[in-house]
Parts: structure tokens; sequence; C-alpha cells
């Protein structure tokens, strides 16, 4: 909207310091800024809301770590409320709101988090895990994402839009043709679930996906700048440079949020929240024509969901568990690791994977 406002009244032709707005670096910082106020500002109210309406909390699973019976229940989830609305004001305020790319990442991240939010809904008024039937849930996901990433090659160039890069190969690309759409999809719902499956601990979650958002903010500013993508020879998408504001109100918030979230957690990120993320992730990776990078930025939530696939295979295949318990986070619960060695570890991974993937870059 501030983007908006000074080119409509021209003041930047008035008064120089005006240009600022017309920076996305510039943007970028103040999404930053506003994500952190307006979580903590209005954090503790939305708490204190959730806590007094969902009185038992998030149900805990029996079938999963028993220390989670008595060290987390009571806590109130949907906690991706907060991260929502601060990322929703943030855009708001600093976006470009005259750029497609912004409406449609927008559009997953809020269609992914009113699925979440419908499935904490169930979960917390009926306390149960299975209130809402999986099969329905993913149909939904299916068909918010179809519907984005066909808007996504519609935007882009047609000699472009549909086709792959491969990384670390700068003359590697695959056409997909009209078929990208299902790849897309696909990536797009497997990063909301994978993300989802992240979420099993304090803090577990939120600081791998502001550092894979910060990644992918630094890949939408590159590709979206015409010089530095051609510098680092990536393919130029115009008007992606945007989706670094919005990744930029998702860092705020998220950093807002773990000050909540650190443990002992005052409230959970709940489906809301993870859902939501993770398909933000995934559609700015279509967007930014950086989908096999996403799978090692996020590479911490490709092995939860991997480790869950497998178990699940093993299992129905050969009656043996391959983990102690699936996703993979509590597997090392279950080895003796304290959630605390957990998380870091984890954050730890993350970061690695991120400079990994931020390689791909350069090295081509």
């Amino acid at each position: 909207m501030l983007y908006w406002l000074t080119e409509l009244a021209q003041v930047h032709t008035v008064l120089n310091v005006f240009n600022v707005f017309r920076y996305i670096t510039f943007r970028t910082g103040g999404a930053v800024f506003t994500g952190v106020l307006f979580v903590f500002m209005f954090g503790p109210l939305i708490i204190d809301n959730l806590r007094l309406r969902q009185g038992k909390g998030q149900p805990i699973r029996e079938d999963g770590p028993q220390s989670h019976i008595l060290t987390k229940k009571g806590t109130p989830t949907m906690g991706g409320l907060m991260i929502l609305s601060g990322l929703l004001v943030s855009t708001l305020l600093w976006a470009n709101l005259r750029d497609p790319y912004v409406w449609v990442v927008l559009g997953v991240t809020l269609g992914f988090g009113m699925v979440g939010f419908y499935d904490d809904y169930l979960k917390v008024t009926k306390q149960s895990h299975n209130a809402f039937a999986g099969r329905t849930r993913l149909l939904i996901e299916f068909i918010i994402a179809a519907a984005a990433c066909y808007a996504l090659v519609v935007i882009g160039r047609p000699s472009q839009s549909t086709s792959l890069a491969v990384p670390f190969f700068k003359d590697i690309v695959i056409d997909f043709g009209w078929f990208f759409i299902m790849f897309a999809v696909l990536v797009v719902v497997g990063a909301g679930n994978s993300v989802n499956l992240t979420d099993g601990l304090d803090g577990l979650a939120i600081v791998p996906v502001m550092i894979a958002t910060a990644s992918f903010g630094l890949i939408a500013f590159v590709v979206g700048n015409v010089v530095l993508s051609d510098y680092l020879q990536l393919r130029y998408v115009a008007g992606s440079g945007e989706l670094a504001v919005v990744c930029g109100g998702v860092l705020g918030a998220g950093l807002g949020f773990l000050w909540f979230n650190a443990p002992p957690a005052s409230i959970f990120m709940g489906d809301t929240g993870s859902l939501a993320l993770g398909g933000l992730l995934g559609s700015v990776a279509v967007a930014t024509k950086h989908e096999i990078v996403l799978a090692v930025i996020g590479g911490l939530f490709v092995l939860e969901a991997v480790s869950v696939i497998v178990q699940v295979i093993s299992f129905k295949l050969t009656g043996k568990r391959v983990f102690r318990m699936a996703p993979l986070h509590h597997h090392f619960e279950q080895m003796g690791w304290t959630e605390a060695q957990i998380v870091i570890r984890f954050w730890i991974i993350s970061v690695l994977l991120a400079l990994a993937g931020l390689a791909t870059l350069k090295l081509r």
C-alpha cells in the first residue's frame, strides 16, 4: 500500500527521501519490522483468547512420546493465526499490490491456512486427531495448489513458466509443457504437508521455516532483478522480486511467534500455521523457478516427510518399523535426546542445508 500511495502521489519526485519506498530491499526490511511488531503487540491478546476458547488446548496424541502428555497438555494451538496476521499486515503495507505473484502466493498461504484452521478447530472441539478426513483435506489442498500453479504458468513467460531448471547446470532445462502444473502442485502440497509433519516440538518448525523463507526471499530478489539474474546466469522472472517482501513478512512474524513458541511454548503453531507456511514456501519456489532447490534448502522437511513414508510402507509390507517412532524428531526423542538437543541440532542442519541451496545460485 505504501508503494502504491508513493507512486500514485508521485511524492518521490518532490522529496527524494521517498524514493526508498521504491526499493525492494527497504520494503523487505519494513515488512520484517512490521511483522515482528504486530505479533509482539497482539500476540498476548491472541494467546489469551485462544486459551479461553479452547479450554483443554490441542489434544496430545496417545501414540506419541509419553512425555508430551505431561509437558504439553493444555497448551493452546492455532498460533499460526499470529503469523498469518503479521504476514498479511506486512504484505498489504509494504508490497507492490499490483504484482500478481504477491496475490498468488498470498492466496495459497491463506487457503492452506484455512484448511489447517478447520483441522485445528475440529481437533480442539472434538479432542481428536482424526476429525478431518485426510483424503478430503488433501483434495482441498490440491484444488488450491492447482489454481495457484495454473495462475503462475499463465503469468510467466510461455517458454519458461512450464519448464524446470536443474541446479548446478545453466543449460539444462526440462520443458514439461502443461504437465508442469501437475509437478508444481505436488511441490506446493508436498511442501505444505512436510512442514506440517515437522511441527512437533517447541520451536522445531518455525526456525527452519524462517531460514528457508529468508533464503527464498534472497532468491526472489535475485531472479526478479534483471542485472543480478543475468550475472548469476539464472532465469529472470519479471515481478518475482516482490516476493522478497512477502518473505520478509514471514520472517518478521515468525520471529515474533518464536518469542511465544520458545520452550516451554505458550502456544503451538498448529496446522493453521504449518500448512500455510509450507504452502507459501512451495508456491514461492514454483514462482521463482527453483523447485529443486526447495528440496535442498527445505531438506529437513523432506527428511521428516520421508521418515513417515518409509515407516508406513515398511510396517504395511513387513510388519516392522524402520524408526522407533515417526516423524524423525520423535525417533530421536525415543533414543534419549532431549527436546532442546533435537530442536537446536535440527536448526543447525537447516542452516547448513540453506547454505548448500544458496550455493546453487553461483555454482553453475
